[in-house]
């Protein structure tokens, strides 16, 4: 139901990304303040059911009671695992409404998680319903009712990637924007206070967004990715002692299972697949002269080419960083940026034939509608436990 009723909300949101490419086009073109109101009223709308429905939850996620036995040890002031940042947030809150009441702990972290959320919507989607919809479908926000740190620092590096890409929209693709580097760093050394492992994003983060404006040709692409595989593999031993130096109640748990999510492959390898049909469609549209695919590639947007980099390094992620601890969480830094990625193939597919478009659109909707609903059956797991829904208003 939340899911049906934000996107429908959505589709009367406005695509503020599209509106801010068009402004350095033509710089003189306004924003219809009526579109704008209606934009403005339909977010707000979509975020305070979103933040609604996860500040009420009681009892949802497996992690939600170990949670709150945490909350009581840090009012204690006794040894916990989890960052400072964290620590004091919730030692203040509990300062302010009370010991052991954990309800505005929860809510206050919702509210920061999905405000994140929708303002990297609101600064990056060039369809705003549908990238609402990748990420509801792909399990970004529900699974924020889960690992509360984890979703937060998740929800901090896709609204501090918006920096990454302020240079180029600035100064061309070519160009270097120093504040805006230094302004997503900070950014991430404030999520890193709620999850170390955030840190991981500056060199990717940096390393996709100066390698997508570089002109090498497809081998020298290749070799890169394959050189990073590479490294995980030859690098395994150190990079595990590295991650249980850090995280030491990661060796040998339910966590360190080295196993491959192929899901989360199949779902890498499919915007690929896109990627591809645009490809060909390009090729089409051009007859097969000899510029067509330095044309095509042209015509990619420098953030279009920042998540397809992003893309390539989740999936060489999810194959050769298996052995890291919770490496689906690692790839999902990555992954997340699917939820714009698509948006804009698509677009780019439509651009050249709409009877494609239309096939690609409907495949690509019902892939996410399955994925979903096998997603909200696993709900109902022991281990998982995001369903069923409980609030603390009603139950």
């Amino acid at each position: 139901m939340l899911t049906v009723i934000t996107c429908i909300f959505a589709l009367f949101a406005g695509s503020p990304a599209l509106e801010k490419r068009a402004s350095f086009e033509n710089p003189h073109k306004g924003y219809p303040s009526r579109r704008s109101a209606r934009s403005a009223v339909a977010e707000f709308a979509i975020f305070c059911l979103l933040f609604g429905v996860s500040a009420c939850r009681i009892a949802v996620g497996n992690d939600y009671w170990p949670y709150r036995f945490n909350f009581r040890l840090i009012a204690q002031e006794r040894h916990v695992s989890s960052e400072l940042g964290f620590n004091l947030i919730v030692r203040g809150m509990q300062g302010l409404f009370g010991y052991d009441n954990y309800l505005p702990i929860f809510a206050l972290f919702s509210f920061v998680t999905v405000l994140l959320f929708t303002l990297s919507l609101h600064r990056l989607s060039t369809d705003y319903a549908l990238s609402l919809f990748l990420l509801l479908a792909g399990g970004y926000y529900f699974n924020s009712l889960n690992s509360v740190r984890y979703y937060l620092a998740l929800a901090f590096a896709m609204f501090a990637f918006g920096y990454v890409l302020d240079g180029g929209y600035a100064t061309g693709c070519g160009g270097y924007n120093v504040d805006a580097y230094v302004k997503f760093i900070l950014w991430i050394f404030v999520a890193a206070m709620f999850h170390k492992s955030v840190l991981l994003v500056i060199p990717v983060y940096i390393a996709a967004r100066l390698l997508s404006i570089k002109r090498l040709p497809w081998q020298a692409y290749s070799g890169l990715l394959l050189l990073a595989a590479a490294g995980l593999l030859s690098g395994r031993a150190f990079i595990r002692e590295v991650v249980f130096k850090i995280y030491p109640y990661y060796r040998n748990s339910w966590q360190d299972s080295g196993r491959i999510s192929y899901v989360n492959v199949l779902r890498t390898l499919m915007v690929f697949g896109l990627f591809f049909i645009y490809l060909l469609t390009e090729y089409v549209k051009q007859k097969g002269e000899h510029s067509w695919l330095a044309d095509a590639l042209g015509r990619l947007e420098l953030g279009t080419r920042v998540y397809l980099w992003l893309n390539a390094f989740s999936l060489v992620a999810l194959l050769a960083g298996s052995f890291i601890p919770e490496s689906t969480r690692i790839a999902y830094y990555m992954m997340a940026f699917q939820i714009f990625l698509i948006p804009e193939l698509l677009m780019l597919i439509k651009n050249n034939s709409r009877k494609i478009w239309l096939v690609c659109f409907v495949v690509t909707a019902a892939v996410y509608v399955i994925y979903f609903a096998f997603m909200l059956k696993g709900m109902y797991a022991v281990d998982v436990r995001l369903l069923p829904y409980l609030n603390w208003i009603f139950n």
